[in-house]
């Protein structure tokens, strides 16, 4: 069942959604060398509800935490912990908002300090994959010209795309119909009709495809420990295109302040 949104409530995504986004870019400022992934968690958390909302992971599934903290050949849902971020380390932090009702979902991957000029390439071109999957986000259009738009970048510049782990919907609940994978065939899957609000989110490996589901329960790595990278965006579908729900641009200034 796919839930189209009305114009107020794209609004009230868009509040959450900006939220998230002005969290991370408070986490963000604080990624360097020596803090611990649960200090992150801890300057998320305080962030959320200082502005009124709640933590949208903290205890969803069972989840222990505000954020997914995934580190280097981690690809999502890392559980926050004493592990001290390192030099040359990545780190994808996925963050989670509920306010009057909705949720804000996004995640950004972040650089600690210098990085290897692969690990670097890893994440331009997972980020550009993200914006090639926006661009098809238009109503008239179908999921799968967003799956193999994403697919058909990462693949093109030699990296390899996760199939078991996909964006999906996003309202009154943080996981909607439809599935939006990473990977698939233009012109196949649902129909994108104005009012749909979706996450976008590539999740793209520089060795293979493949993953494990650690024993925790939630960490997903990659099977050869090769770095992963993943960024996500809130869209509504609209007729002339997508109305990106998500502000990288607040993440991005503040990290150059």
């Amino acid at each position: 069942m796919i839930h189209l949104k009305t114009q107020e409530e794209v609004e009230l995504l868009r509040e959450n959604n900006l939220l998230v986004s002005a969290t991370l870019a408070e986490v963000g400022k604080h990624i360097k060398p020596g803090i611990t992934t649960l200090q992150l968690d801890a300057i998320a958390e305080q962030f959320i509800r200082s502005h009124g909302a709640v933590p949208g992971f903290l205890g969803y599934g069972g989840f222990p935490n505000t954020l997914c903290v995934s580190v280097n050949e981690q690809v999502v849902h890392g559980i926050p912990s004493d592990y001290a971020l390192r030099e040359g380390d990545i780190v994808s932090v996925d963050c989670g908002t509920i306010m009057k009702g909705f949720y804000g979902d996004s995640a950004y991957t972040f650089a600690v300090g210098r990085i290897e000029p692969e690990i670097q390439q890893l994440l331009d071109v997972t980020k550009e994959a993200l914006y090639k999957g926006v661009a098809q986000a238009k109503a008239g259009n179908r999921v799968g010209d967003i799956s193999a738009a994403v697919q058909e970048h990462a693949e093109k510049n030699g990296c390899s795309v996760v199939r078991e782990l996909v964006g999906h919907g996003l309202g009154r609940n943080m996981h909607e119909d439809p599935e939006v994978p990473n990977y698939g065939a233009r012109g196949r899957g649902p129909l994108l009709k104005e009012g749909m609000v979706i996450c976008i989110e590539p999740m793209i490996n520089l060795g293979t495809k493949y993953v494990v589901f650690e024993r925790d329960g939630w960490t997903v790595r990659t099977r050869d420990r090769k770095p992963s990278a993943h960024f996500e965006f809130a869209v509504a579908i609209g007729k002339g295109g997508a109305d990106v729900l998500t502000d990288f641009s607040i993440i991005e200034n503040a990290l150059k302040a």
